[in-house]
């Protein structure tokens, strides 16, 4: 039953990192890869935040499997996000790339930071 919460969870994740991306680089055209940005800190804020509200577990474990594991193993794309930015050091866009690779991990924390704090201060309300 646990695995296929997950591989629920993962494809829909995964369904939705599409969207989510595609969405995004329909309406920039940066040279930095934004739409994987949008989803690695939108699923470290959405982590934070399920980590934040049910630090307590409270939530059933399989709740927990199906969205930190399944939903949001699929959603977010570190190994996208690797592939990129080393692509864009292959090309030779070390700035880019630098951008890239602090962008998206100090957002990412930040976000998931700032997810644990808003989950926490719902679970006190």
């Amino acid at each position: 039953m646990h695995l296929l919460l997950i591989a629920l969870g993962g494809a829909l994740g995964s369904v939705a990192r599409f969207l989510v991306t595609r969405a995004v680089n329909s309406y920039l055209v940066p040279t930095l890869p934004l739409g994987t940005l949008v989803v690695n800190v939108a699923g470290s804020f959405v982590i934070g935040l399920w980590c934040g509200r049910f630090e307590n577990f409270t939530a059933p474990p399989t709740w927990r499997l199906f969205v930190t594991v399944g939903f949001l193993g699929g959603f977010t794309t570190f190994s996208t996000y690797a592939l990129e930015t080393v692509q864009l050091l292959l090309t030779g866009d070390g700035k880019t790339a630098a951008i890239n690779l602090l962008a998206q991990n100090l957002l990412g924390l930040a976000a998931a930071v700032g997810g644990i704090f808003l989950g926490r201060a719902l679970s006190e309300s």
